[in-house]
C-alpha cells in the first residue's frame, strides 16, 4: 500500500477528530496565540467568573505570555505543572491553571497541522496536539517506506531552528511521536535523547502497537495521553531532562496503584536487569504517597550501599523527595513523623521493630496503611527478618521488584 505523507496526515487528523479532538486551523503566530488565549479562558472559566470576568484583556494575556516565555524545556515542563499567580488589570489577584494534572481528562483538546514558525529557518510542523491551547504533543510523519530516524532527525532540526520562536511555546512539547504509518514511536522532549531511546507503545500483554491508527486509538486517546503527560513523565531534577515511562513500566505502576486502591493483596514486579527498575519503583512510590489511604511508603533495600545509591537516584528524579536514614533511631523518627517516602535497609527496619528502645514510638504504626516496596526482593523475602516485618505491620501491603525471580514449588 502506498500512501503519501499528506494522506497519512489527513487520515490521522480525521482519526483524532473522531477521538474527540477539536480540529483547528492555525497558520501563523498571531492565530496560534489568539487560540491559546481562548483555550486558557475556557479552561479557567470558573475561576474567571468568580472575579466577574469572561476573558483576559490584551494586557493580562501579555502577562501570561511573559510568564510562559521563561527558561529551557525543563523549566517550562516544571512550570506547566503549577498554577500561575495572575494579576488582573484592576489589581485583583488569583491563580490560573495551565494544565489540570489531578483530573487529567478535564482539559481542552485540539488538533492542528502545518503550523509554520520562523526562527533561524522557517519550519512547518506536521500534526500538533494542543491541550488548553499549548502544544504538548508533536507528531512528525514520513511516508510509508521511509526510515523513522528521518522524522527523529527532523524534530532535532526544528528544536534547534525554530522551537524558540514566538515566545518559545513549542518548548512546552512534552512528548514527540514519529511515524511512517507502519512503525510509530514516542519519546520525551529531551535534547539529550538518542534515537535508540525512542519507544514503541504496547498493550498489557506486551504486544507492540506499531500502526499509526492503532497507536492513535490507544496512546493518543485524550485521557491516556493526558495521563502520560501528567503522571508518567518524570522531570529528572539532577540532569534537568524529561523522561517518559516505557509501556511495561507504565503497566507495572498502574497494576500496583490499582492493587493498593482496590485490595490489600501483595505482589511483585519482574523487570530484567537494565530495564529501568529504579525509575519504575520511583514513580510507583511517588504516586502511592499521593493516595489518601496510604500512610507512608517505605522503599527497602538489603544493603547499606544500596540505601545511599537508591536515595541518591530517587532524589535525582525529584530533589528532596526522599528522607534517607543514617541510623535506626533516625528511621524510627521518620516513620513516626511526617515523612511520606523513606528509603532504608531491611536491617534497620528489623532493629526498629525488635528493639525495646523504640517500642513506644513504633507501637502506633502497627495498624497504619504502610506500603513497602522491596528492591531485589528475591534476596530479602525469606527468613526471620521478613517474618518479623509481616507480623509487626498488620495492615501493610508489600511489593517486590526483582530482576531474578525465584519460584517456589
Amino acid at each position: 500500500m502506498t500512501q503519501t505523507e499528506a494522506e497519512l496526515e489527513q487520515n490521522l487528523i480525521e482519526r483524532l477528530t473522531g477521538l474527540g479532538y477539536e480540529p483547528v486551523t492555525l497558520r501563523n503566530a498571531e492565530g496560534f496565540k489568539a487560540n491559546l488565549k481562548a483555550q486558557l479562558e475556557k479552561h479557567n472559566k470558573a475561576k474567571l467568573e468568580k472575579h466577574n470576568k469572561t476573558q483576559f484583556s490584551d494586557g493580562e494575556f501579555k502577562q501570561i505570555l511573559n510568564y510562559l516565555d521563561k527558561g529551557n524545556v525543563f523549566d517550562r515542563a516544571d512550570r506547566l505543572r503549577y498554577e500561575m499567580e495572575f494579576k488582573c488589570d484592576d489589581g485583583d489577584t488569583f491563580y490560573i491553571n495551565l494544565l489540570n494534572t489531578e483530573h487529567w481528562c478535564q482539559n481542552q483538546y485540539q488538533v492542528t497541522n502545518q503550523i509554520t514558525q520562523q526562527g533561524n529557518y522557517k519550519n512547518r510542523y506536521d500534526v500538533t496536539l494542543l491541550i488548553n491551547g499549548l502544544p504538548l504533543v508533536q507528531i512528525e510523519l514520513k511516508r510509508r517506506g521511509l526510515e523513522l530516524k528521518e522524522a527523529f532527525n527532523q524534530i532535532n532540526r526544528y528544536q534547534r531552528h525554530s522551537y524558540g520562536a514566538y515566545n518559545g511555546l513549542f518548548q512546552y512539547v512534552q512528548i514527540f511521536v514519529i511515524s511512517n504509518g507502519v512503525n510509530t514511536r514516542y519519546y520525551a522532549n529531551n535534547r539529550k535523547q538518542e534515537y535508540k531511546q525512542t519507544f514503541y507503545w504496547a498493550d498489557q500483554e506486551n504486544n507492540l502497537i506499531t500502526q499509526l491508527e492503532d497507536f492513535a486509538d490507544s496512546f493518543l486517546e485524550k485521557c491516556h495521553v493526558s495521563k502520560m503527560i501528567c503522571k508518567y513523565i518524570v522531570l529528572h531534577k539532577s540532569d534537568k531532562v524529561l523522561m517518559v515511562l516505557r509501556p511495561y513500566q507504565y503497566y507495572a505502576v498502574e497494576a500496583i496503584i490499582e492493587r493498593v486502591k482496590d485490595t490489600d493483596k501483595n505482589g511483585y514486579i519482574w523487570h530484567t536487569t537494565g530495564s529501568g527498575k529504579t525509575l519504575t519503583s520511583f514513580k510507583t512510590a511517588q504516586i502511592l504517597t499521593q493516595l489518601p489511604k496510604v500512610h507512608k511508603v517505605l522503599f527497602v533495600v538489603d544493603r547499606a550501599d544500596l540505601d545511599y545509591q537508591t536515595s541518591k537516584e530517587f532524589n535525582d528524579f525529584s530533589e528532596g523527595c526522599v528522607d534517607t536514614t543514617d541510623s535506626t533511631k533516625q528511621l524510627v523518627d521518620q516513620i513516626a513523623g511526617n515523612s511520606r517516602l523513606i528509603v532504608t535497609t531491611i536491617q534497620k527496619l528489623n532493629r526498629a521493630i525488635k528493639s525495646q528502645r523504640h517500642e513506644a514510638a513504633m507501637e502506633g504504626l502497627k495498624e497504619k496503611r504502610i506500603v513497602f516496596i522491596f528492591d531485589e526482593c528475591h534476596r530479602s523475602q525469606f527468613g526471620e527478618t521478613h517474618k518479623n516485618i509481616v507480623k509487626f505491620f498488620t495492615k501493610a501491603q508489600m511489593f517486590g521488584f526483582t530482576g531474578t525471580p525465584i519460584y517456589c514449588r
